[in-house]
């Protein structure tokens, strides 16, 4: 459970609102400024899976759309106890304890992703055919969020995630039924559309705290082409163009001082046929996912920076490792872009919070994915209702290595401690509470960053996909971590304190890969050999204690690194035994 100390949090936050919150944000040139003209660097995060549920986000990538999730759930618990569970959702994922820890974590903005559904009645649900409905909850959802945000002197995006009719092939991202008409097939879907950017901006007109608009996520449709189904190929967008332009004259009769995001066809990459502007206060978006990290990886954006004169919002990246987090945030804000990453929380380790999985929540995804049976109702009930909970971030697992690689990490190569460790007379040191830092600095992997979308690179990352986000490969079995893939030449960084210093008895923990692997390691203090080429015993059946006695530790701060010289083998962690 996370425990934080109010009295810190409101000093941090206090503080990052005096550095970034002036007033109504408005383009200048190639950046964003506040009302006295300042430079501002959006440093921000989704809520995603808060309004619009995707099926991977709760290892429910079978499944997908939200509406087919909610289904699955009616069938084992019934429509009533449905609605009970969305409702709790909704009131449960985000509240503004997690707006105050953003903001004590370095974070100056949050990008709402919005359902439609929560807003308006869909088109095909109208009592009235071509009027529009419109339902308190989202708007009051909003409210909440932009009071929280407000507190804490976060600027809040609006960030239309699922439009009316869904605007992409990529279904899970709107929620599209495939089998009614897209927005891009149905001219009422794009009336309410229009119709609900409107309301929106009405409400939001006067309130310096909204940051801007973000009217269409990630579009992905082939106008001129069927076969393109993700919109890359696109030459023209012109029904894209047309309808961002309706957009921004339904806001701008409401709203004149709110910047308006835009978004790209193929995912919000493709910019053929949308540029130049047709308004003042306009704000390029892109994308970034698994690719590589240097300049020339967005080299294209900046081109159309440079020939446009907008500023660029990198409004959503993320889902990778925390090497990679540190390179593109150095990356872009070195090139006066501001981001939003993606996302909060979900199952999974790679976001600042986790959403823990309780074993009656499995046994439902052991169900829906045809490994076991159904559970009983009232099972399915009582997971259900703990799964809620464990939204909530005091029910969450904290990752602060991700905030750190997304905050110090950018401006300092420095190592700390993960964890506190004294070493007197008999201590322990987990393998896996090696320092916080970059490679190299804390750690050195091979494969440090996943790059699924780079054609040839077949890197991932932590493949145990557990407890830390680095490079460095972590595994759990039962309630246990360890290190394991260890290849040639990589190393941990752990800072301990020696309150009791002497001679001691170090018994390292390990496992062979396979009886053959030959894995070898040594040990070094303050940068002085501790122990030298030690051999890992050949039997990957049970776990190991090589003890290595007579090593001698020096009182105060000392930095152990374990370097393998020759990897193939598991590594659980370091009893230290004073002799």
């Amino acid at each position: 459970m996370l425990k934080f100390h109010g009295l810190v949090l409101i000093f941090l936050a206090a503080l990052i609102g005096q550095t970034n919150g002036q007033g109504y944000l408005k383009t200048q040139g190639h950046i964003i400024v506040n009302e006295k003209n300042e430079k501002v660097i959006l440093r921000g995060m989704g809520l995603g899976g808060w309004m619009l549920q995707e099926g991977y986000m709760f290892r429910l990538g079978n499944i997908g759309q939200q509406y087919k999730i909610r289904a699955k759930i009616q069938e084992l618990v019934g429509p009533e106890k449905t609605q009970a569970f969305y409702e709790e959702w909704l009131n449960s994922h985000t509240n503004k304890r997690d707006i105050d820890s953003m903001a004590a974590w370095g974070f100056n903005s949050v990008r709402l992703p919005m359902h439609f559904d929560l807003y308006t009645l869909p088109v095909d649900q109208e009592p009235v055919p071509g009027q529009n409905t419109w339902l308190d909850r989202g708007f009051a959802l909003t409210d909440s969020l932009l009071s929280w945000c407000r507190a804490n002197h976060l600027y809040l995006i609006l960030d239309l995630h699922a439009t009316p009719g869904g605007q992409g092939n990529d279904l899970p991202i709107s929620d599209r039924h495939p089998e009614k008409p897209s927005l891009w097939e149905s001219e009422a879907n794009r009336s309410k559309t229009i119709a609900l950017w409107r309301k929106l901006a009405e409400r939001y007109a006067n309130e310096p705290w909204i940051g801007g608009y973000d009217i269409i996520n990630e579009p992905n449709w082939g106008f001129e082409d069927a076969t393109d189904s993700r919109g890359t190929r696109e030459t023209k967008n012109a029904p894209l163009k047309q309808l961002m332009q309706d957009i921004t004259k339904a806001i701008r009769e409401v709203d004149k001082k709110h910047i308006i995001i835009i978004e790209g066809n193929g995912f919000g990459n493709n910019y053929n046929g949308l540029l130049p502007a047709w308004d003042d206060n306009i704000v390029m978006s892109f994308h970034k996912y698994g690719n590589f990290t240097q300049v020339s990886s967005i080299q294209h954006f900046l081109d159309l920076r440079e020939k446009y004169n907008l500023p660029l919002w990198l409004g959503e990246s993320g889902e990778n490792s925390n090497n990679w987090y540190t390179n593109t945030i150095r990356m872009v804000e070195s090139n006066d872009i501001g981001w939003a990453w993606w996302q909060l929380k979900k199952i999974g380790s790679n976001q600042p919070l986790e959403i823990k999985v309780s074993p009656g929540y499995q046994a439902i995804l052991d169900y829906w994915s045809g490994k076991a049976p159904a559970p009983a109702a009232d099972d399915a009930w009582k997971a259900l209702t703990e799964f809620v909970r464990n939204t909530r971030l005091e029910n969450n697992v904290y990752h602060k290595d991700v905030t750190d690689a997304m905050f110090r990490q950018v401006h300092s190569a420095e190592a700390i401690p993960f964890k506190e460790h004294y070493i007197r007379d008999k201590a322990v040191i987990q393998a896996v509470d090696y320092d916080l830092g970059r490679n190299l600095s804390a750690y050195a992997d091979m494969d440090t960053a996943s790059y699924h979308y780079t054609p040839g690179v077949n890197t991932q990352g932590n493949r145990g996909y557990a407890y830390r986000n680095d490079g460095v490969d972590i595994k759990r079995e039962g309630n246990e971590f360890f290190v394991f893939n260890i290849e040639n030449g990589e190393w941990l960084q752990y800072t301990a304190e020696v309150t009791s210093p002497g001679t001691y008895t170090l018994q390292v923990k390990v496992r062979a890969d396979t009886d053959s692997a030959g894995a070898r390691f040594t040990i070094t203090g303050n940068g002085k050999a501790l122990a030298t080429n030690i051999a890992v015993p050949g039997n990957d059946k049970v776990w190991q204690l090589v003890e290595l006695k007579n090593i001698q530790l020096a009182k105060g701060t000392n930095r152990l690194r374990v370097a393998f010289v020759q990897g193939g083998c598991h590594f659980s962690g370091i009893t230290f035994v004073k002799q």
